[in-house]
C-alpha cells in the first residue's frame, strides 16, 4: 500500500512546477538526517536531499528520471535539486531556507547555465559554488523512495564522485558577497520556483 503513496500524488501533482510549490509546503528539515521520500513525505519536513527524494518519487510516475544536481560549495555546505527537462531545456526543483536556492523555470539550455543560475544567490558569508556534478539516484543501490532507514549511502556516493569545476571570477564573487554583507539575499527572481 505504501508504494501507491507516489502514484496518487503523481496523480495530484502533474508538472514539475506543482511539485515545487507542494515542497514549498514542507517545513526545513534543520536535523542531520536522510530520509527516504516517504518518511520525510509523513514528517512533512526535508532538507535539499530529501526534496530531491520526494520530487524524483512523485515525477517519475510522469516519465521524469531521478537526476540529482549536486552544488559544491567552498563552506562545505553543499546543496542538491531535482533537474528535468521539458521541451529542450533544463529546469529545477529544490527545497532550502533560502527561497534563492529552490527551483528554477525550464529556461536553461544547458545544465551548466542551470548552474550559473544558482551561484550569485549561493554566495552569502561563507558560500560560493566551485564545482557541480549530476548522478542519478539509481545509480547507488539504497532505497531512497521508500526506505525505512536513512539512506547516507546515496550523500556519500554524492560527495565522493567527481565534480565538474565551476570557474568563477573573483571580481563577482567578491561583488556579489559585498552585497549580501549590506542588502541580504536577492530579491525574489521570476525564473526562480
Amino acid at each position: 500500500m505504501k508504494k501507491e503513496i507516489f502514484k496518487k500524488l503523481s496523480q495530484r501533482f502533474k508538472t514539475p512546477d506543482e511539485v515545487q510549490k507542494y515542497l514549498h509546503q514542507f517545513e526545513y528539515n534543520k536535523s542531520p538526517t536522510m530520509h527516504s521520500a516517504l518518511t520525510a513525505i509523513h514528517l512533512k519536513k526535508a532538507h535539499c536531499l530529501e526534496g530531491v527524494f520526494i520530487a524524483a518519487a512523485i515525477l517519475e510516475y510522469s516519465g521524469f528520471e531521478p537526476y540529482v544536481l549536486s552544488l559544491e560549495s567552498q563552506d562545505q555546505l553543499d546543496h542538491c535539486v531535482f533537474i528535468y527537462q521539458l521541451n529542450g531545456f533544463w529546469g529545477s526543483i529544490g527545497k532550502s531556507r533560502d527561497r534563492g536556492l529552490a527551483g528554477r523555470a525550464p529556461r536553461y539550455r544547458n545544465i551548466k547555465n542551470l548552474v550559473w543560475s544558482y551561484f550569485d544567490p549561493y554566495i552569502d558569508k561563507t558560500g560560493k559554488i566551485t564545482a557541480w556534478q549530476v548522478a542519478h539516484l539509481d545509480e547507488i543501490s539504497c532505497d531512497w523512495r521508500y526506505g525505512p532507514h536513512h539512506v547516507w549511502s546515496l550523500e556519500n556516493h554524492l560527495l565522493k564522485i567527481q565534480h565538474h569545476k565551476l570557474v568563477s571570477s573573483d571580481k563577482r564573487y567578491e561583488k556579489n558577497l559585498k552585497r549580501y554583507l549590506t542588502k541580504g539575499d536577492l530579491p525574489f527572481q521570476k525564473y526562480w520556483r
